[in-house]
């Protein structure tokens, strides 16, 4: 290789590193906007508004996986916000994200499975155990229990991978199994830059042990 074919080869790479790390950059700024704004729709307000944002939201969602189409963080995060809205919409239009939201889930998995932390394993877990069954939906109790499993193995410190397992296993009416799980996603470390997430996890938890406790006692 002659001097100048190799000053232009390395001009070349280092103008594809700095792309790739301002594409990560980018991305990450994005997924933090989304984090953020998730957490303030989901647990900060309630009815109409509620809807009408998770609406707006979920268009944001839609524009990043348009903008990073082979990141995975982008279609979880799509695939999360779709399933939340599902369940606070409800009625005959919650099937349909539900769907939707499995297909962004499936798609993150197609391009890296752990990405996140494996938060595509829970979010799809929890959704199979929250969709009705065949004919109407897709919900697998098994199919369930395996990704959500999976998403221990991946994280098994993380608060929600033990939150979203101890809901399964209490819509199981499995509640002695439930527990350890509850009060390990309520002792896991607070998460940087999360913290109206964290807050509202932690009040979900705290619910969920009340009503458990109930249940043990019957």
């Amino acid at each position: 290789m002659t001097i100048t074919r190799f000053y232009l080869y390395s001009s070349l790479l280092l103008i594809g590193l700095i792309s790739s790390a301002d594409v990560s950059a980018d991305l990450d700024a994005d997924i933090a906007q989304l984090q953020q704004r998730w957490a303030e729709v989901n647990y900060q307000l309630e009815g109409k508004t509620q809807i009408t944002e998770f609406e707006n939201l979920t268009h944001q969602a839609e524009k990043v996986t348009d903008q990073y189409p082979d990141q995975a963080a982008a279609w979880i995060w799509s695939g999360i916000i779709k399933s939340t809205y599902a369940g606070a919409k409800g009625g005959l239009g919650a099937l349909k994200l539900a769907k939707q939201s499995k297909a962004d889930l499936e798609k993150a998995m197609e391009l890296d499975a752990d990405a996140l932390q494996g938060s595509a394993y829970a979010s799809l877990g929890t959704l199979y155990f929250s969709v009705p069954g065949w004919p109407a939906g897709f919900g697998d109790d098994e199919k369930a229990s395996e990704l959500l499993l999976q998403a221990l193995t991946i994280n098994p410190e993380g608060i929600d991978s033990n939150y979203f397992y101890a809901e399964f296993l209490s819509n199981q009416k499995r509640y002695s199994e439930a527990k350890p799980y509850y009060l390990k996603a309520q002792a896991a470390a607070p998460r940087p830059n999360r913290p109206v997430a964290d807050a509202g996890r932690q009040n979900e938890i705290t619910l969920a042990l009340l009503e458990l406790e109930k249940h043990l006692k019957e």
